[in-house]
Parts: structure tokens; sequence; C-alpha cells
């Protein structure tokens, strides 16, 4: 039996070839993870199998890696937020591992980037105020093993907030 939803191709860089149907979708989807199938079938001018079939292949091959709810963070008392740069006083794979390992484990960073330049990562750390920040820098960040450096700066506004343009 011959599927209606055609495979995706690989390129040689290991990106997948996506047709407009495909690029359709996830637009929708990035928009609202909510959306029902039927919802995409229609918008997308496809009936709901080979629409279903293309979500979970996309799903399959770690194209769409999650769904979220995005958050308004100062309704949820976590108006402060703080953009961190740390470096690492070695830089080893064991003591990198180490630092991603605490960062991990630490509710207020959400967000952390591995970054070149003067600082080894880039975190993105929510609180109440700066006084839980303050806590958070004392307390936990600057307690992780290898930190040598941090420089905190404060977010006044968001002026862009996007997603991955397809």
């Amino acid at each position: 039996m011959k599927s209606n939803t055609k495979q995706t191709e690989k390129d040689t860089d290991n990106h997948y070839k996506l047709d407009s149907k495909d690029i359709a979708i996830l637009k929708i989807l990035q928009q609202n993870a909510k959306a029902t199938n039927t919802e995409i079938a229609q918008k997308v001018h496809l009936s709901t199998s080979p629409t279903f079939d293309r979500i979970k292949r996309m799903e399959q091959q770690g194209i769409i890696k999650q769904y979220v709810t995005l958050v308004n963070n100062s309704k949820v008392n976590r108006g402060l937020m703080v953009i961190c740069y740390v470096s690492l006083k070695e830089h080893n794979k064991n003591a990198g591992t180490k630092f991603i390992k605490s960062i991990l484990e630490m509710p207020e960073v959400i967000e952390c980037y591995s970054i070149s330049g003067e600082f080894d990562f880039m975190l993105k750390v929510v609180g109440e105020n700066m006084e839980r920040y303050y806590d958070f820098h004392v307390n936990k960040l600057s307690q992780a093993d290898n930190v040598g450096h941090i420089q905190s700066v404060f977010v006044m506004g968001t002026i862009k907030e996007s997603l991955v343009d397809i």
C-alpha cells in the first residue's frame, strides 16, 4: 500500500527538506500548538489523514521538538528577567559538564546557551524581584562548580519576542 505522505529527504548537511505543506503546518503549529488536526488540514488544503501523517513524521524526525505554553512572566510573579553571562575557571569537558548539570537543576534559569567570546554561557533567568535574584546569584549561581565570572544584565523591556521564521 502506498502512502499519500511523501517521505522527507535529508540534504547533505543533515537538514530535512520540507515542502510548502510541511512549512504551512509548522507555521500554524507555532502560532497555535492546540490547533486540531482538522483545523490544520483545512488551512493547508489537505485531508486530515495526510496532515496527521506529516505532523507525526516531523515529530519523529525531531523537526518538531515539543509543544509548549508560553507564559506571561509578570502575570505569574516572575517579572524580573536577567541575562547572565558566565565564564568558567577551567575549560575542560568534566568542568563544563558539572556546570551544565548544576544549571539544569536551577528552575530560575529558563534558557542556557553555550556561547563564544569573553564568556562561556549565556543564561536567561527569571525571578520575582531584585531580592530573589540577589539570593539566586549569591547562593546558587556563584556557588556552582567552576564559575569564574558572572555579568548580569537586567532586561528593561521586551521589544521583540518571536518564533523561528521557517
